[in-house]
């Protein structure tokens, strides 16, 4: 079987079960495990990626607002990979290749079409759903079910200790810094199972923008920096945005020193096998004398 993944957490997902050696191409962004990297991939962003949080938003929203995709996909080169199985999404236009850009580059495939399989993982249920799905498409279906198992029991013993915890602490995790976005989909969940009490973001729901007054009014216990895309140091260089406005120094995270900065590229914002690592990071950040699965200085830092 010749499998092409055009997501990170589909290549870690197809990986966790099993298949990593029939993978044949990836997503530009897929790096997990990470000697998937000597693959060859197929897909690029239309826009320029670096530069501030700002930039990156404006430039994201430029290419929406003309009705275009984000990112491209190379159809000759997907083509010639020959593929049994294309993985892609249908969750964020913005965050990975669509399912609407593949199907727009193998429309013209009349023969050996292969199977494609759309991941919209909108909360913790469909990151299961997903995983299963997959491993259905791979003819796994045992395999599939044996990995959402063991995930779930790390996740419920977190839970379970979670739950004994005295102090729920309020929680305000930033998906984006300028302009401010919130957490949503599964990330309130997973505050819940953490032992916190999300103030920002429904579950099951995309990521909401916010205002700078709105983070001030809520004034939060624990504050967790985790922007899309970015790992710890590039997100640090964008605290600016945040730690210039005023009134920054006054919150209750910061006079406790309870910001964290984690990396959200790699976890939080991948709905695949590793959000039972999520799940571990935030119970380190939000009760950290109970907690240590040894995350910190990798997975997060305090900033």
């Amino acid at each position: 079987m010749r499998i092409v993944t055009l997501l990170a957490s589909a290549t870690e997902i197809v990986s966790a079960l099993g298949f990593k050696d029939s993978l044949v191409a990836r997503s530009h962004e897929c790096d997990f495990p990470a000697d998937v990297s000597g693959l060859p991939f197929c897909t690029e962003p239309k826009i320029d990626v670096s530069g501030s949080s700002h930039d990156i938003d404006q430039r994201v929203k430029a290419v929406v607002r003309d009705g275009l995709s984000v990112y491209r996909v190379d159809s000759d080169a997907l083509k010639s990979y020959e593929p049994d199985v294309i993985v892609t999404q249908s969750q964020c236009e913005v965050c990975a290749v669509s399912e609407k850009d593949v199907l727009e580059a193998t429309c013209d495939w009349l023969e050996n079409r292969p199977r494609i399989v759309t991941l919209k993982p909108d909360a913790l249920a469909d990151i299961w759903s997903d995983i299963a799905r997959v491993a259905d498409a791979l003819d796994a279906p045992d395999r599939g079910n044996d990995l959402i198992r063991r995930l779930k029991a790390r996740m419920e013993s977190v839970e379970e200790e979670a739950r004994a915890q005295i102090v729920k602490p309020t929680v305000a995790c930033i998906e984006w810094i300028d302009p401010l976005m919130a957490g949503g989909n599964w990330m309130p969940e997973l505050v819940a199972m953490a032992g916190g009490e999300n103030l920002f973001g429904v579950a099951g729901a995309h990521s909401p923008w916010m205002e700078w007054a709105d983070l001030k009014r809520a004034n939060p216990d624990v504050i967790v920096i985790l922007p899309c895309g970015f790992d710890i140091a590039r997100a640090r260089k964008d605290m600016p945005a945040l730690t210039g406005q005023p009134g920054w120094n006054d919150l209750r995270a910061v006079h406790n020193g309870r910001v964290c900065v984690a990396d959200g590229n790699q976890y939080f914002n991948r709905p695949g096998p590793r959000i039972a690592d999520s799940l571990e990071i935030l119970a380190e950040m939000l009760h950290p004398d109970h907690f240590d699965y040894g995350h910190k200085g990798t997975g997060w830092e305090s900033l």
